[in-house]
């Protein structure tokens, strides 16, 4: 095998040196690339090791890539010439959880004594026994659910002059033709949407106690309970975009199609007003849909005009834009996902400049948590005083930083999506009405996170609508400090006979108010 002959090196010195010093330079590049690649690959490894919900067989196989990819590149960072000196290390303080603390037993639970026997006399010396007193421990017990038939009679009278037939019309009830109590309906929603319970697992927990309902049963049950909610569900969202502020997220669904599953997309609007002090009771709107464009936050919001919370989606731009009919939308960016990148960085890579930019911003939330919940004129007051100066001085210190870094760096990276944000992230400051992050619409999909995990998908697109609805009047009722099977059972049972003028009184912070009323007057 031949070799092609070396090309002759210059006899200029000057040449030469340009050329040794070209030489340098782009070594000096690719080892700092190299580097580079390396501290990407060993975040990538720290993530997948905190991955706290275990390794899946697909992510252990990319973990091991992973991490032969990085042997191999540290071994060649070892060979290199010019070595790379470690940045300083610094320590980051885990997070200690408190022990829970032993609470006392519900008062208004029922209580039943359980004397145990003494001896009619001394087992000493066999004299009289007096009672001293006693010492009562309380133990919580559990009395199995019953189930009962309910039957619905109308009695016929005739008249005995006239000969015609009375009798009390028909009662209404939750679902055409169904078998079912209100109860029943409201506990079977209740289980699939508010505590993730698949039908399947329904059907056979009934089956155990004795009561057969087949999945088929359940499923018509659920589709027709949510077709006699909708009213409600359309007022809830009617409330929730009535906002002066809105918080919107949204979060993946796996769809069942033809042989496989697609990915779909619950979104959520929050409108909560009790950081400042607002006296509307919070709400969350749900909505499917069948892929994440851009169209379909245009649709939800078509008439809404206002403030929102969001994070750096792109499919919102159009929402933000000055020319949108009615009006354009206020974009507030959230600080927790601007602070989240730069956490991952200083809790696994102990990266100094991470480390530092999370403690600036910890100082701006920990300002939040005293003015949190006072009115907007004074929320501004403080922030004006007290947070304006940090942010400045922040800014500052992040477009020095990203100065310095290279743009393939990880933390250039996480410095680049605070600075792209950062009128949206500053914006709180100028508006009292403005939180710092959007976790309340983090919180109003934490449902759905879960529940995925149990129900695996949704049936078809409208299975997600059908969750998305019910999604909307169950958190909402939380969200109120409600129970939702309660207010579900009694609201399928009134809604047929109630009137449609009238329907506000069954919102669930409406209806609390009548609970509470009418326990005091009884």
């Amino acid at each position: 095998m031949t070799t092609p002959a070396a090309e002759p090196l210059p006899d200029d010195v000057e040449t030469l040196k340009a050329m040794l010093l070209a030489e340098r330079q782009a070594h000096r590049a690719e080892v700092r690339d190299q580097a580079l690649l390396i501290e990407k690959l060993e975040h990538q490894i720290a993530r997948l090791r905190h991955d706290r919900f275990g390794q899946s067989s697909e992510r252990r196989a990319l973990l091991d890539q992973l991490e032969l990819q990085l042997f191999e590149l540290k071994e060649d960072q070892a060979q290199a010439a010019m070595p790379i000196d470690d940045p300083p290390t610094q320590t980051v303080q885990a997070f200690t959880r408190r022990k829970p603390a032993r609470r006392p037993l519900p008062d208004h639970l029922p209580r039943e004594r359980v004397v145990y026997p003494v001896p009619q006399a001394c087992p000493c010396c066999g004299g009289a026994l007096h009672k001293l007193g006693e010492d009562v421990t309380e133990t919580l017990e559990l009395v199995p659910r019953q189930w009962k038939v309910i039957q619905h009679v109308r009695e016929k009278h005739s008249c005995r002059s006239c000969e015609k037939i009375t009798q009390p019309p028909a009662p209404s009830h939750p679902i055409t033709r169904g078998r079912a109590g209100p109860g029943l309906l409201a506990h079977v929603l209740f289980a699939k949407y508010g505590l993730h319970l698949p039908l399947t697992r329904q059907s056979a927990t009934y089956a155990r106690e004795g009561i057969e309902l087949d999945v088929s049963t359940l499923a018509d049950w659920v589709g027709a309970s949510a077709a006699t909610l909708m009213p409600l569900v359309e007022v809830v969202r009617a409330h929730v975009f009535a906002a002066e502020r809105l918080h919107a997220d949204d979060t993946t669904v796996p769809v069942l199609d033809v042989g496989r599953t697609r990915t779909g997309r619950l979104w959520t609007y929050v409108r909560d007003d009790r950081p400042f002090a607002g006296a509307d009771p919070p709400a969350a709107a749900y909505f499917y849909s069948p892929d994440r464009g851009g169209a379909h936050p245009q649709e939800h919001l078509a008439s809404y005009v206002g403030l929102m919370q969001a994070d750096a989606y792109a499919g919102f731009n159009r929402l933000y834009e000055t020319a949108r009919k009615p009006g354009p939308i206020v974009e507030a960016a959230c600080w927790a996902h601007a602070r989240r990148k730069f956490f991952d960085l200083a809790r696994l890579n102990k990266a100094p400049i991470a480390i530092d930019a999370v403690a600036r911003i910890d100082a701006l939330f920990a300002i939040e948590r005293e003015i949190n919940g006072l009115s907007p004129v004074e929320r501004r007051k403080v922030r004006q005083e007290r947070s304006r100066p940090r942010v400045e001085a922040l800014g500052t210190w992040l477009r020095q930083q990203y100065a310095r870094l290279s743009p393939n760096n990880q933390v250039a990276k996480a410095i680049a999506y605070s600075l792209n944000c950062w009128d949206g992230l500053v914006r709180f400051l100028d508006d009292g009405r403005l939180c710092m992050t959007n976790n309340a619409a983090e919180r109003a999909l934490r449902c759905i996170a879960v529940g995925r995990h149990n129900w695996t998908f949704a049936g078809s697109d409208a299975g997600g609508r059908r969750a998305a609805a019910i999604y909307t009047l169950i958190e909402t009722a939380k969200l109120n400090d409600v129970d939702p099977q309660a207010w579900l059972t009694d609201v399928l049972a009134r809604l047929h006979d109630h009137p449609a003028k009238r329907i506000t009184e069954l919102l669930p912070w409406n209806w609390k108010t009548q609970k509470h009323q009418q326990k005091a007057a009884a």
